[in-house]
C-alpha cells in the first residue's frame, strides 16, 4: 500500500498563521471548508467558473476551486468569514443586506470577495468597473441589480467615511 505524501504548509488565514499537513493535489477550498471548518467560502462548480469558491490571495480575487493548497504556501488567504470586524460586518456586508442583494445566498461570499478586492483597489469604482469586476461571479437568483446597487452604495459610505 502506497503511502500518501503530504506537504506542510503554511498559510495566513483572516490574520491567523495556520500550519498542516496537506496533500500537493488537495483544493484551498477543500483547505478551508475541510481543514479549517471555514464553510462560508463555497463549492459551486468545481470548474471555476461560478465563483462562490473567491477568497482573496494576498490581495487579489481567486477561485479558490482553481488552486491548490500548497500554492497559498506562504501568503494570506481572505475569506468572507474575516470581512467583518469586532463582530461588526463590513460597510459592504453592511450595503449588501441594506439593498437585499442575496436571495439564496449561495453566491453572496464569492461576490463578496471580489468585490472588496474591486474596492482595496479602487474604492471609487463605477457601475461598469463593478460589474466587470463581478463579472466571474455567477447568481442565479437577483438579476445582479441589487449587488451593484449594494457595492456603490459601500463604495460611495467609504468615501465619504475616508473624507
Amino acid at each position: 500500500m502506497d503511502e500518501m505524501i503530504e506537504q506542510a504548509v503554511t498559510v495566513t488565514v483572516n490574520g491567523i498563521r495556520q500550519r498542516a499537513s496537506v496533500q500537493p493535489r488537495q483544493l484551498l477550498v477543500h483547505f478551508l471548508r475541510n481543514t479549517l471548518a471555514l464553510t462560508g467560502t463555497h463549492v459551486g462548480c468545481d470548474t471555476a467558473y461560478c465563483g462562490a469558491c473567491t477568497v482573496q490571495l494576498d490581495g487579489q480575487a481567486v477561485k479558490s476551486c482553481n488552486l491548490f493548497t500548497v500554492q497559498a504556501d506562504g501568503r494570506r488567504v481572505d475569506t468572507v468569514e474575516g470581512l467583518a470586524r469586532g463582530g461588526e460586518p463590513s460597510a459592504l456586508q453592511a450595503a449588501f443586506s441594506r439593498h437585499h442583494a442575496l436571495q439564496c445566498g449561495y453566491c453572496t461570499p464569492g461576490m463578496l470577495m471580489s468585490a472588496t478586492a474591486l474596492l482595496q483597489s479602487n474604492a471609487a469604482a463605477s457601475d461598469p468597473e463593478v460589474r466587470k469586476a463581478l463579472a466571474g461571479n455567477v447568481c442565479r437568483c437577483t438579476g445582479y441589480q441589487t449587488i451593484v446597487a449594494a457595492v456603490l452604495d459601500a463604495a460611495a459610505r467609504m468615501k465619504r467615511e475616508a473624507a
